[in-house]
């Protein structure tokens, strides 16, 4: 399964996709929107994220006394305080596509799928809040483009029923292990969902939202399989906001890259010998030997005998026992391997 966000082509066999999610890092304020992204370009992002929040479309006055558990706020007013307008919201795609990367977000109301319909996105992300919202997911796939869903909060039996939906329209779906705790502790990432979900989800690419605090989380999810690492974004952790200390930072950033080129090709093969290997296993493994001077005619016995680098003799590690008891036909010198011109067979 392999599907484009604009021109990223992400799957199974294909390098493993970095988004770097803005969020609400910015605080509402465009300017540090613009200065988190141009961070993140700087160090490499290919693909940054955005969360797009029309406050009063998506929450009810209910959401005045929601205290999320890693805030003393409410949950509206730190969305009202972090939302940017469309017209910024707008500036802030415009700057990273003038800088060639990819810009794409989570709607979270029909009005917010319009506006980033308005603005063009390659893709749509879906939160773990709404991978069970069908209506706004009917809504969604009406455009045809590609989807990448977080699936926090959720079991496998759950997931079918969206996972099907979205896949019988024949929409490319990337789905995405997540623990929606913030932080999230490490022990608690169950990073072998991503195994699992590989088994149950074949026709879907399978990635890693890390809500973690550094990246090991992502290092492991990357190890097992992994094409998708989606994680939090702030040009400096001195910034205050919810999502900060989850958030990598542009050191991170680059670590977090050069690992998705180097752990994928790590991971692939059986456990047996290479062909590299081969000059190693000449000195490394080990030859039999004279422990001491064998006579002519002598006996081979543990008491003559033993083993010792390199292990290209004649006779090695495998070959000791069968040894045993073999008459000598030539004097063998001391510390010198035997050969099979020494031996009566």
């Amino acid at each position: 399964m392999k599907f484009k966000i604009a021109n990223r082509v992400v799957g199974k066999n294909l390098e493993p996709l970095i988004i770097s999610e803005i969020g609400i890092n910015h605080n509402g304020n465009l300017d540090r929107a613009i200065a988190i992204a141009d961070s993140a370009i700087k160090s490499g992002a290919e693909v940054l994220k955005h969360q797009t929040h029309i406050p009063d479309e998506e929450m009810s006055l209910e959401a005045h006394k929601a205290i999320p558990g890693n805030s003393k706020h409410s949950i509206y007013k730190i969305i009202k305080k972090c939302s940017l307008s469309e017209e910024d919201e707008s500036k802030l795609m415009k700057y990273i596509l003038s800088k060639k990367k990819i810009f794409i977000s989570t709607p979270f109301s029909k009005a917010a799928v319009d506006r980033l319909v308005k603005l063009k996105v390659p893709a749509f992300k879906i939160g773990s809040g709404e991978w069970n919202n069908l209506e706004l997911i009917k809504y969604v796939c009406k455009f045809k483009k590609p989807i990448i869903m977080s699936t926090g909060m959720s079991n496998l039996n759950q997931l079918y029923k969206t996972v099907n939906l979205i896949n019988k329209k024949k929409i490319p779906l990337a789905l995405m292990h997540c623990t929606n705790v913030y932080p999230t502790p490490i022990h608690k990432s169950r990073l072998q969902s991503i195994v699992i979900m590989q088994k149950h989800f074949k026709n879907n690419v399978i990635g890693y939202s890390d809500h973690t605090v550094g990246l090991y989380a992502s290092y492991a999810a990357l190890s097992l399989g992994a094409k998708i690492i989606e994680k939090h974004y702030v040009d400096s952790h001195s910034r205050k906001g919810p999502d900060i200390s989850c958030s990598m930072d542009r050191h991170q950033l680059k670590e977090l890259i050069k690992a998705s080129k180097l752990i994928p090709p790590s991971i692939p093969g059986k456990k047996e010998f290479i062909k590299d290997e081969f000059v190693t296993m000449n000195f490394a493994f080990a030859s039999v030997v004279a422990k001491n001077f064998i006579k002519k005619g002598s006996i081979l016995s543990k008491k003559n005998i033993c083993l010792k680098r390199p292990g290209n003799g004649d006779f090695v590690s495998k070959d000791f026992t069968k040894l045993l008891g073999k008459k000598v036909k030539n004097d063998i010198l001391k510390n010198v391997q035997i050969q099979k011109k020494d031996l009566k067979f």
